[in-house]
This record gives C-alpha cells, structure tokens and sequence, in this order.
C-alpha cells in the first residue's frame, strides 16, 4: 500500500570491491553528509506498564545511537530497520537519537515523550483531502497526554494500519475515490485510548489542475510559438481541426489560458497549407501537459505539402499523472522533411482521456546571447536593416522579415533578370590585397544560386564573389575571398540576388580578415577541439559549443581560485622562437563581467611564459596583445588561455597568432 506518513531510512548498500590491480577511488563516501531527517517512531503499549517502542530513521544513515533521556547516559546502539523497547515510569523524557553515516560524520535530534497513566484527552482529529493530489487524504491527531496515532483508512484489501507520532501528519494515497470509513486511535500509555471514527469520508479526485502550467523562460527571438500567453504565437488555420476525434475548450487555469482536450483520442492542429511553418532553424518542440487518465501519448508532425506527404510520431516515454510535466523533444527525432511543417497533432496512441496543453512551441538553444559578425555590423539582422541596404543606395534599407522574433533578409524574387537587379550590401573597409572569410546562413522556399562576395560600391564595382547554391534548408556557408586589385573605405558585403526566381533569406552574417602567416591551426574552432588542449595533456580535448553555426571554445568555471588560475586552462602546442614579438588577437566573452589570463609560453619546464590579464564581459569582443618570448622558447611551446581565477562561462573564438615583422 501507498504509504507517505513516516520516512524510514533509504538505506544506500556500499559495496566496495578492491584487488591488488584496481585501487578505487572512495572520495564518495568521505564526502557523503551526515544523515539527515533524523527522527524516532513511538508506538506506547498500552497496559499501565510505561513499555514503549523506538525505531529510528534517518536519510544516509548506518547505525544509530538511542539515548532514552537527556539525563542519562545509558544507550543502545541500532541498525537501520531494527527497534528498541524502553519502559518508563510517568513523566516527560527528552530522547535523543544520534545518526551515524558510513563515513563516521553524525547528526542528531531531540523529541519530547509525555508518559501518562491517564487516558489521551483534549483529543482534535483532522481528516481532510490534500487538494492539489488525488485521491489523497491527510490525518493529524493531537492529544494532551498521547503519544502516538494509527490510523486505518478502511480500504477493501489493506488490513494494515498506519502509525505516527501525536501531532505529527500521515498522507495517504487511495486506490480510487470514493467514500471510506477512516478509524484513529489514540494512544497513551494508559489501559484506555480514544478512538474516533469518522464515516463515509469522501475521498476526491482532482480532475483539472488547480495551478496555471509553468511559465516559459525561453527568449522569443528563439521560439516559433503555436499556442502560449508567453508568446505572439504564428497564424492557425485550423485550431482544432474538423477531423480531430476529441473535445476542445479553452479555458483559464490561475488567470492562464489553457487547452482541455476531453476524451482525446487524437487532435490536430493545421498551421497553415498555403504558407507552411519553416522549422529547420527550431532544435526542440516544447509542450506542458497535465492528465490524471492518460498512460501513453504521442505528438506528430506533418509535412503535406511533399507528394507523398511525410509525418513522424515521437511516443513520450512515461506518462506522470496529477502534476504539470514539461517536454521538450529534440526535433532530430522526427524523421521527415521539417522545412514544410503543415499540421500538428496529440495522439493518445489507441486510449483515450482528457488532457490539458499549454505552452506549445518549437525552439532552439539561444541565439540571443551573442552573434559574433566580426567586422560586419548586425549581422544577425536584430537591429533591422540597420547597416544594410539596398545595391549601393544609401537611402534604401534592405528588406527584412520577422518570424517568431528572429529577424533575417528576406526577398522574393518574382522577375529575374540580372544578378544584381536585387541585391543586399553593407558597406565597410576593405583592404586591397587582404584575405577575408565571409559566413552566412541562406535558404530559400525552391532550389537556387545566389552570388555573396566583397567588392566596390562604385566606379568599377570590382569586386571578389561566389556562386553559392542554397536550398529550403537552412545551411551555413563560408567563403574565402580575396581583395585583389580593389579596396576602399565604402567597400562593401554584397549579395546579388536577382538571377533566379524564388525567396532568398539571409542571415547571420560574418566577415573576418584572415591573417597572414598565423601560426594557430583551428583558430576559429570550425573543427572542434582540433588542436586544443586542457593545459598540455596531449590526450585531452577541450571543451567547444555551437551556436548560430559558429563554434567556439566554451567552458564554465563553477569552483575558482585566484591563487591557481591555470587548473582551467586551454592551450595549443606551437613553435615560440625565444627573442621574437607576436601578435595574439581572439574573441573573448563571458555571462559575467570577470577576467582571463592570455599569453604564450612553455608547456613543460618551467613554463615561463608572457601573458596579460584581460577583462571580458558579455558583450563580444577583440582583444589584441604584444607579447615577446624573453628568455624562452621551444618548437612545443604554447598559446595559453588561464581561466580559473574567476567563476562564470567563458567563451573563446576565432585565435590567431603571427610574428610580428
């Protein structure tokens, strides 16, 4: 039977296996805490005779010390599980039980025992229904006199009954509601005690939830959101579909709108056919769910605008009952063309209940924590169309669309003609004879080429550019494009659009100058950890993420110490020639305003090394320092980032070292 009202000990089995081949680390069990939620069970016999039961509990605990009275010195020692018997003459006793855990460390607690001959008076009973589980009662007993309370709550099947100490609470979990007979009987250690029945007591189900689902945190510039009061959710055109085999009402839960789907076997949700909902930029769906019937559900997804149409189902693993429940499935696991999501649907997957639904959305990790455009400015498209313009017109901002608060270049081109009849630019300096890599995220609703490049925005409109074949799909790409012959301050990023028909968007557009003669490899981590190091364990891989298509070295420091900055760290081996002057430059940010140590050195040896402590917040930024090789060097040295000294995350990019000429 569901039993809540008295926590025996969870008693954790400790198997420790060694061999002369296997020395195990046993840092776990040092570490464990001293037992918690120390307490001792009473249960009096009631003869007149003063014989009263203990059995202790305790969360983490091994063994147990009973002291039957403060004033005395006298104990038993206990195993978890095991009880004492004590017989006291009238009067009040402090008890004092002391936990031990396997590590040695102790807690211990006091409680005061009341033995009478004198039968409980003043007895209060309360019986009521939890409120917010269902099918849940909870029972306390007070009494002057008592020392503790059983109580049966008359379910077909369970003979037991259930004890607790005098004035402290039992929960109870039914099978089903209903109407029961619940008998509590007090307890002193006289001959007499009290018992109160208290008949058909209605149990109750809790058929809807009582509190509104939780509220999303996720930054809307990263959600594409179908049904949420947190969000400006995107255009339905059927919400619930005709076909749908359930009920459907809206209703509000703790001043939130909220779905109640009655009897659901299966509902849908059509977006919208003509203009089907563009996903492949979304990571997770995310949905809240509350049931007390449902046991297995489903969601689907629907591509109908491909011939044959696509679909894919994703079965949550468990079904929790009485409770919101926050899912979020990874949009990986349906296996089908996301580009064209047109219909939407819960499946109770052959059953059917009522269900309520909040907070439905698609999204992705978060992209508004930084963009990294390197010399472009908005390139993520946040700010508008500021910065960017139509041709070289620079009176004419260039169009840009918003879709669940990301912002990107979007056009269509409905009469192609020349490739620059429609075009995007921004112009910034270019620098004759410079090397620049340019990046940017392009789909379209057809198969397409675009033209994306670097050139002048006058006179011979010179320029450096590439045919890039985009697709539905979201896709990133990355140039590397060369300023042969041309450059000028009011240069220019371009992107001629014009040459074929179809919808072009842009967005997250980068450009950096490539460095000529960097000695780094995998500076810009577009390789993962290639090449980089923790400390100079050659074995070790560093930790990198990705975000926008960018990755970047990422690490969170949750334990610093100022004293020893260097036990976070990531280096890459590299030739130092003792006596030379470089040029370090990187991109640096934080969640947090905090410092980084930065620099070249010796991996091994002394490491000596030159390195500067630079200051990073959350904004990023380039940071460029001189640092010469004096009185060291070696064809194993290093670039050396020390990160320990202060805690928050720190994130890392594009590194570049050159000998300075």
């Amino acid at each position: 039977m569901k039993r809540l009202h008295f926590l025996f000990a969870i008693i954790s089995a400790l198997v420790l296996t060694t061999c002369a081949e296997d020395e195990r680390d046993t840092d776990f069990i040092n570490n464990a805490p001293a037992p918690s939620n120390v307490s001792l069970l009473f249960e009096v016999t009631s003869d007149n005779s003063g014989l009263v039961s203990m059995t202790p509990s305790a969360e983490g605990a091994t063994s147990f010390e009973i002291f039957f009275d403060s004033n005395s010195e006298t104990s038993v020692t206990l195993e978890p599980g095991e009880t004492v018997d004590n017989v006291y003459e009238e009067g009040t006793y402090t008890v004092r039980t002391v936990a031990t855990a396997v590590n040695g460390k102790t807690s211990e607690a006091e409680q005061s025992l009341v033995v009478s001959f004198q039968p409980p008076q003043n007895v209060q009973v309360t019986i009521e229904n939890d409120g917010s589980v269902s099918n849940t009662v909870r029972v306390n007993a007070t009494a002057d006199f008592g020392i503790n309370y059983t109580v049966d709550f008359g379910e077909e099947g369970d003979e037991d009954v259930v004890s607790a100490n005098i004035g402290e609470e039992i929960v109870y979990l039914y099978d089903a509601p209903g109407f029961y007979d619940i008998t509590v009987t007090v307890f002193s250690a006289a001959i007499e005690n009290v018992q109160i029945v208290e008949e058909d007591f209605e149990v109750t189900a809790i058929l809807a939830p009582l509190t509104a689902a939780p509220t999303p945190t996720v930054p809307p510039a990263d959600v594409i959101a179908i049904y949420s009061d947190s969000y400006d959710p995107i255009v339905t055109n059927e919400f619930p579909t005709a076909w749908s085999d359930s009920g459907f009402e809206e209703i509000q839960i703790d001043g939130n709108n909220t779905i109640q789907y009655g009897d659901l076997a299966f509902t849908g949700i059509v977006t919208d056919y003509a203009n089907p909902t563009d996903l492949t930029t979304m990571e997770f769906v995310h949905f809240d769910y509350w049931t007390t019937e449902a046991t297995t559900l489903g969601f689907k997804m629907v591509n109908t605008i491909l011939d044959p149409a696509q679909e894919d189902i994703v079965e949550l693993e468990e079904v929790v009952q009485d409770e919101w429940v926050s899912v979020d499935i990874p949009l990986d696991d349906f296996d089908m063309d996301r580009s064209q999501v047109t219909q939407l649907l819960f499946d109770a997957l052959g059953n059917t209940a009522t269900v309520f639904i909040d907070n439905l959305y698609f999204y992705r990790e978060s992209t508004s924590f930084f963009f990294n455009d390197g010399l472009a400015t908005n390139g993520n498209f946040q700010d508008g169309s500021t910065g960017w313009i139509v041709g070289v017109d620079d009176n004419a901002p260039a169009p840009v669309t918003s879709q669940a608060g990301n912002i990107f270049y979007s056009v269509d081109v409905e009469n192609p003609g020349q490739p620059f009849s429609v075009n995007m630019s921004q112009k910034l300096e270019i620098i004759e004879g410079e090397t620049y890599t340019l990046s940017f995220e392009a789909w379209s609703n057809v198969n397409r080429s675009i033209i994306a490049g670097i050139g002048l925005s006058g006179g011979s409109f010179a320029n450096t550019s590439e045919t890039v074949n985009i697709t539905p799909t979201v896709t990133r790409y990355t140039l590397e494009l060369a300023a042969n012959g041309f450059g000028a301050p009011d240069a220019r990023i371009l992107f001629d659009v014009g040459a074929e028909a179809g919808i072009v968007n842009i967005d997250n557009v980068s450009l950096r100058r490539v460095v000529p003669n960097d000695l780094v490899t995998n500076g810009d981590f577009e390789n993962g950890s290639d090449s980089w190091l923790i400390g100079v364990d050659d074995n070790s891989a560093a930790p990198v993420a990705t975000l926008n298509g960018d990755t970047f070295y990422n690490v969170e420091v949750t334990n610093p110490d100022p004293g020893q900055p260097f036990l976070v760290n990531v280096s890459q081996k590299l030739e130092i020639i003792e006596g030379e002057t470089y040029t370090l430059t990187f991109d640096a940010w934080s969640n947090v305003s905090r410092s980084i140590i930065a620099g070249i050195g010796l991996s091994g040896g002394s490491f000596a090394n030159t390195s500067e402590t630079v200051d990073i917040n959350t904004e990023i930024t380039t940071y460029s320092l001189t640092l010469t090789a004096d009185g060291f060097g070696a064809p194993d040295a290093r670039i050396l980032f020390d990160l320990n000294a202060e805690a928050g995350i720190v994130n890392i990019d594009n590194v570049t070292l050159a000998i300075n000429q």
